[in-house]
């Protein structure tokens, strides 16, 4: 070999070695890219931008939310007064009877009334055992048990209540019960009084008592009720 071949030989081996390899490049390219700063995933800009799209959209749910429970406790959940009304009254029995040699009364009368409870919630209302008073003179003289019972939504019950006088009682009063029998009328009142609660979903609930107060006069001897005045309350 000459000289010159081998000079040139030498040249070209030298740029050869020089000339990096493919797999050098790569990894020189790899080192570059994870020195070099994400800006992207680190922007705060970015970061404040989510977060403040993320707290928005919660605000809104929260927001709505707050509507949703609002409407529904004004309307839904707000619990109305249930109420109980006296739809028929009637009587049964013998007119009363005076004697005098010894002053003695025989009564036989018995009443017979028919409740109408109303429910005007949009949930159910289970009442439990109630209780009718018959009072002559402020003073009781007969009572009756209601039987317990579930009303619907926005439904009613209608509930038999059966008074029978206990004359015993009404003995106390025996001048003043000739004095009415002579006079052809016998004023009574009757006081009614349901307990019970107003159920939403058998979560919340809420007790309520329903109470109805009625003054009947009844005619003597004809035995009808002349007059009645009702009139009713709840309390929740």
């Amino acid at each position: 070999m000459t000289l010159i071949d081998e000079e040139a030989f030498s040249s070209k081996k030298r740029k050869f070695d020089s000339k990096p390899s493919k797999s050098q490049t790569t990894s020189q390219t790899l080192q570059a890219s994870m020195k070099e700063p994400n800006h992207r995933g680190h922007d705060p800009k970015a970061r404040r931008r989510r977060c403040f799209i993320v707290g928005g959209v919660f605000l809104l749910l929260l927001l709505l939310l707050f509507i949703v429970v609002l409407i529904l406790a004004l309307t839904v959940f707000n619990p109305k007064e249930p109420r109980t009304e006296l739809v028929s009254a009637t009587l049964e029995g013998i007119s009363p009877r005076i004697s005098f040699s010894p002053v003695s009364i025989q009564l036989n009368i018995i009443l017979n009334l028919t409740l109408l409870v109303k429910n005007p919630n949009h949930a159910s209302f289970k009442h439990g055992p109630g209780k009718s008073y018959l009072l002559y003179q402020g003073d009781q003289v007969g009572e009756a048990d209601l039987c317990p019972g579930l009303i619907p939504s926005k439904g009613t019950q209608t509930l038999p209540s059966q008074l029978t006088i206990e004359v015993d009682e009404m003995a106390t009063h025996i001048s003043a019960l000739i004095s009415d029998v002579l006079q052809g009328q016998l004023v009574f009142e009757t006081r009614t009084r349901i307990p019970g609660k107003v159920s939403f979903l058998k979560i919340f609930k809420k007790h309520a008592v329903t109470t109805s107060d009625c003054r009947l006069a009844i005619a003597i001897p004809s035995m009808k009720i002349q007059s009645q005045e009702c009139k009713s309350k709840t309390k929740l």
